[in-house]
Protein backbone atom coordinates (compact mmCIF):
# COMPACT_ATOMS: atom_id res chain seq x y z
CA UNK A 1 0.00 0.00 0.00
CA UNK A 2 1.08 3.61 -0.49
CA UNK A 3 0.39 6.32 2.09
CA UNK A 4 0.56 9.83 0.69
CA UNK A 5 2.74 12.11 2.83
CA UNK A 6 2.35 15.83 3.27
CA UNK A 7 5.71 16.36 1.57
CA UNK A 8 5.90 17.02 -2.13
CA UNK A 9 8.84 14.80 -2.99
CA UNK A 10 8.11 11.39 -1.45
CA UNK A 11 5.41 9.06 -0.19
CA UNK A 12 5.28 6.24 2.33
CA UNK A 13 5.14 2.67 1.07
CA UNK A 14 4.58 -0.32 3.35
CA UNK A 15 5.22 -4.01 2.73
CA UNK A 16 4.68 -7.02 4.99
CA UNK A 17 7.98 -8.87 5.11
CA UNK A 18 8.71 -11.88 7.32
CA UNK A 19 5.91 -10.98 9.69
CA UNK A 20 7.00 -7.32 9.93
CA UNK A 21 5.47 -4.23 8.39
CA UNK A 22 8.41 -2.43 6.81
CA UNK A 23 7.87 1.20 5.88
CA UNK A 24 9.96 3.16 3.42
CA UNK A 25 9.95 6.63 1.95
CA UNK A 26 9.79 6.49 -1.85
CA UNK A 27 10.62 9.41 -4.12
CA UNK A 28 7.67 10.33 -6.29
CA UNK A 29 7.75 10.19 -10.10
CA UNK A 30 11.23 8.71 -10.62
CA UNK A 31 12.70 9.14 -14.11
CA UNK A 32 11.83 6.22 -16.44
CA UNK A 33 14.51 3.54 -16.29
CA UNK A 34 16.44 5.34 -13.56
CA UNK A 35 18.84 3.30 -11.39
CA UNK A 36 17.48 2.31 -7.99
CA UNK A 37 19.10 3.78 -4.87
CA UNK A 38 18.24 2.57 -1.36
CA UNK A 39 19.28 4.75 1.58
CA UNK A 40 20.17 2.74 4.71
CA UNK A 41 20.05 4.66 8.03
CA UNK A 42 22.54 4.38 10.85
CA UNK A 43 22.39 3.32 14.50
CA UNK A 44 18.77 3.04 15.76
CA UNK A 45 17.69 6.01 13.63
CA UNK A 46 15.05 5.74 10.90
CA UNK A 47 14.76 7.20 7.43
CA UNK A 48 13.77 10.76 8.36
CA UNK A 49 17.31 12.12 8.42
CA UNK A 50 17.88 10.60 4.96
CA UNK A 51 15.17 12.78 3.37
CA UNK A 52 17.52 15.66 2.42
CA UNK A 53 19.64 13.25 0.37
CA UNK A 54 16.57 11.48 -1.03
CA UNK A 55 15.23 14.78 -2.33
CA UNK A 56 18.51 15.68 -4.02
CA UNK A 57 18.88 12.30 -5.71
CA UNK A 58 15.24 12.02 -6.78
CA UNK A 59 15.65 13.86 -10.09
CA UNK A 60 18.11 11.23 -11.38
CA UNK A 61 17.29 8.02 -9.49
CA UNK A 62 14.49 5.83 -8.19
CA UNK A 63 15.15 6.45 -4.48
CA UNK A 64 13.94 4.75 -1.31
CA UNK A 65 14.83 5.41 2.33
CA UNK A 66 13.95 2.42 4.51
CA UNK A 67 12.88 2.12 8.14
CA UNK A 68 14.38 -1.28 8.89
CA UNK A 69 12.55 -3.60 11.33
CA UNK A 70 12.65 -2.18 14.84
CA UNK A 71 13.07 1.48 13.89
CA UNK A 72 10.88 4.41 12.91
CA UNK A 73 7.50 3.40 11.52
CA UNK A 74 8.77 -0.19 11.36
CA UNK A 75 9.29 -0.27 15.13
CA UNK A 76 7.53 -2.58 17.56
CA UNK A 77 10.07 -5.39 17.95
CA UNK A 78 10.75 -6.77 21.42
CA UNK A 79 14.37 -7.53 20.51
CA UNK A 80 16.70 -5.88 18.03
CA UNK A 81 17.77 -7.74 14.92
CA UNK A 82 21.52 -8.18 14.60
CA UNK A 83 23.50 -6.93 11.62
CA UNK A 84 23.12 -9.97 9.40
CA UNK A 85 19.39 -10.17 10.21
CA UNK A 86 18.96 -6.53 9.19
CA UNK A 87 20.82 -7.24 5.94
CA UNK A 88 18.55 -10.20 5.23
CA UNK A 89 15.47 -8.12 6.06
CA UNK A 90 16.62 -5.53 3.54
CA UNK A 91 16.95 -8.25 0.88
CA UNK A 92 13.46 -9.53 1.72
CA UNK A 93 12.06 -6.02 1.47
CA UNK A 94 13.69 -5.67 -1.96
CA UNK A 95 11.95 -8.90 -2.98
CA UNK A 96 8.62 -7.47 -1.87
CA UNK A 97 9.27 -4.35 -3.96
CA UNK A 98 10.42 -6.44 -6.95
CA UNK A 99 13.86 -4.83 -6.83
CA UNK A 100 16.33 -7.35 -8.18
CA UNK A 101 19.44 -5.22 -7.74
CA UNK A 102 20.14 -1.78 -6.31
CA UNK A 103 22.74 0.77 -5.28
CA UNK A 104 22.94 0.98 -1.48
CA UNK A 105 23.94 4.18 0.30
CA UNK A 106 24.48 4.02 4.06
CA UNK A 107 25.54 6.29 6.89
CA UNK A 108 27.45 5.13 9.98
CA UNK A 109 26.10 1.74 11.16
CA UNK A 110 24.16 1.58 7.90
CA UNK A 111 27.55 0.90 6.30
CA UNK A 112 27.87 -2.26 8.40
CA UNK A 113 24.47 -3.41 7.22
CA UNK A 114 25.49 -2.79 3.61
CA UNK A 115 28.79 -4.65 4.10
CA UNK A 116 26.90 -7.62 5.53
CA UNK A 117 24.37 -7.40 2.69
CA UNK A 118 27.19 -7.38 0.13
CA UNK A 119 28.62 -10.61 1.53
CA UNK A 120 25.30 -12.41 2.00
CA UNK A 121 23.55 -11.18 -1.17
CA UNK A 122 26.33 -10.20 -3.59
CA UNK A 123 24.20 -10.41 -6.73
CA UNK A 124 21.70 -7.91 -5.32
CA UNK A 125 24.24 -5.09 -4.90
CA UNK A 126 25.21 -2.98 -7.92
CA UNK A 127 27.28 -0.28 -6.20
CA UNK A 128 27.75 0.80 -2.59
CA UNK A 129 28.38 4.10 -0.87
CA UNK A 130 29.71 3.87 2.69
CA UNK A 131 29.40 7.31 4.28
CA UNK A 132 31.13 7.56 7.64
CA UNK A 133 31.73 3.81 8.14
CA UNK A 134 32.17 2.49 11.70
CA UNK A 135 33.69 1.05 13.92
CA UNK A 136 37.48 0.97 14.20
CA UNK A 137 38.78 -2.21 15.84
CA UNK A 138 40.76 -0.30 18.48
CA UNK A 139 37.72 1.83 19.39
CA UNK A 140 35.14 -0.95 19.64
CA UNK A 141 33.68 0.04 23.00
CA UNK A 142 30.86 2.15 24.39
CA UNK A 143 32.99 4.87 25.95
CA UNK A 144 35.39 5.40 23.03
CA UNK A 145 32.41 5.77 20.71
CA UNK A 146 30.57 8.03 23.15
CA UNK A 147 33.61 10.34 23.32
CA UNK A 148 33.71 10.53 19.53
CA UNK A 149 29.99 11.31 19.37
CA UNK A 150 30.48 14.14 21.84
CA UNK A 151 33.33 15.54 19.72
CA UNK A 152 31.17 15.31 16.60
CA UNK A 153 28.07 16.99 18.05
CA UNK A 154 29.20 20.65 17.72
CA UNK A 155 29.63 20.20 13.98
CA UNK A 156 26.10 18.87 13.37
CA UNK A 157 22.81 20.82 13.04
CA UNK A 158 20.84 21.03 16.28
CA UNK A 159 17.83 19.54 14.51
CA UNK A 160 19.69 16.26 14.09
CA UNK A 161 19.42 15.72 17.84
CA UNK A 162 15.64 15.92 17.58
CA UNK A 163 15.60 13.20 14.92
CA UNK A 164 17.79 10.97 17.05
CA UNK A 165 15.81 11.53 20.26
CA UNK A 166 12.52 10.75 18.51
CA UNK A 167 13.85 7.64 16.78
CA UNK A 168 15.52 6.26 19.91
CA UNK A 169 12.31 6.80 21.90
CA UNK A 170 10.27 5.07 19.22
CA UNK A 171 12.60 2.07 19.09
CA UNK A 172 12.58 1.74 22.87
CA UNK A 173 15.36 1.28 25.39
CA UNK A 174 15.80 -2.48 24.91
CA UNK A 175 16.02 -2.34 21.11
CA UNK A 176 18.34 0.68 21.25
CA UNK A 177 20.64 -0.99 23.78
CA UNK A 178 20.74 -4.26 21.84
CA UNK A 179 21.38 -2.47 18.54
CA UNK A 180 24.33 -0.63 20.05
CA UNK A 181 25.71 -3.96 21.28
CA UNK A 182 25.30 -5.49 17.80
CA UNK A 183 27.09 -2.54 16.21
CA UNK A 184 30.03 -2.81 18.61
CA UNK A 185 30.44 -6.51 17.93
CA UNK A 186 30.23 -6.35 14.14
CA UNK A 187 33.69 -6.74 12.50
CA UNK A 188 33.15 -4.73 9.32
CA UNK A 189 36.85 -5.05 8.51
CA UNK A 190 36.32 -8.79 8.00
CA UNK A 191 33.52 -8.17 5.49
CA UNK A 192 35.17 -5.47 3.38
CA UNK A 193 37.61 -7.73 1.46
CA UNK A 194 34.65 -9.79 0.23
CA UNK A 195 32.68 -6.90 -1.28
CA UNK A 196 32.98 -7.28 -5.03
CA UNK A 197 30.77 -4.34 -6.01
CA UNK A 198 32.43 -0.97 -6.69
CA UNK A 199 32.36 0.93 -3.40
CA UNK A 200 32.76 4.63 -2.69
CA UNK A 201 33.76 5.60 0.85
CA UNK A 202 32.82 9.16 1.83
CA UNK A 203 33.79 11.05 4.97
CA UNK A 204 33.59 14.62 6.17
CA UNK A 205 36.88 16.33 6.89
CA UNK A 206 35.64 17.21 10.41
CA UNK A 207 34.31 13.73 11.24
CA UNK A 208 35.92 12.42 14.47
CA UNK A 209 33.99 9.14 14.25
CA UNK A 210 35.10 7.96 10.81
CA UNK A 211 38.62 9.35 10.80
CA UNK A 212 40.87 9.80 7.80
CA UNK A 213 43.14 6.99 8.99
CA UNK A 214 40.21 4.61 9.45
CA UNK A 215 38.51 5.40 6.15
CA UNK A 216 41.80 4.95 4.31
CA UNK A 217 42.07 1.53 5.93
CA UNK A 218 38.50 0.75 4.87
CA UNK A 219 39.38 1.60 1.26
CA UNK A 220 42.55 -0.47 1.43
CA UNK A 221 40.50 -3.52 2.43
CA UNK A 222 37.99 -3.10 -0.40
CA UNK A 223 38.76 -4.88 -3.70
CA UNK A 224 37.21 -1.98 -5.67
CA UNK A 225 37.17 0.95 -3.27
CA UNK A 226 37.72 4.69 -3.55
CA UNK A 227 37.64 7.53 -1.03
CA UNK A 228 36.16 11.02 -1.26
CA UNK A 229 36.42 13.65 1.49
CA UNK A 230 33.90 16.50 1.74
CA UNK A 231 35.54 19.58 3.26
CA UNK A 232 33.94 21.00 6.39
CA UNK A 233 31.43 18.18 6.85
CA UNK A 234 31.06 16.00 9.95
CA UNK A 235 29.57 12.52 10.41
CA UNK A 236 26.04 12.82 9.02
CA UNK A 237 26.73 14.31 5.61
CA UNK A 238 23.49 12.82 4.30
CA UNK A 239 21.57 15.18 6.60
CA UNK A 240 23.84 18.17 7.15
CA UNK A 241 25.40 18.54 3.68
CA UNK A 242 23.08 16.70 1.27
CA UNK A 243 23.81 18.86 -1.77
CA UNK A 244 27.54 18.25 -1.55
CA UNK A 245 26.93 14.57 -0.80
CA UNK A 246 24.67 14.14 -3.83
CA UNK A 247 27.20 15.89 -6.06
CA UNK A 248 29.90 13.47 -4.95
CA UNK A 249 27.94 10.23 -5.19
CA UNK A 250 25.66 10.82 -8.18
CA UNK A 251 28.33 10.36 -10.89
CA UNK A 252 29.45 7.16 -9.15
CA UNK A 253 25.92 5.74 -8.96
CA UNK A 254 24.93 6.34 -12.59
CA UNK A 255 27.44 3.82 -13.95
Amino acid sequence: MALRSKEKHWEWVCREVGGWNIFARAAQAPPPGAPTVILVPGLVVASGYMVPTLERLASDFRVFAVDLPGYGRSSGLRHALDTHELADALAQWMDSMQIEQANLVGNSYGCNIIAEFAVRHPDRLHRAVLQGPVIEERERGVWPQFRRLVRNSPFEPHSLGLFMARDYARAGLRVARETIAHSLSHPIEERLPHIQAPTLVVRGSRDPIATQEWTERVVSLLPRGDLRVIPGAAHTINYAAPLEFARVISPFLVH
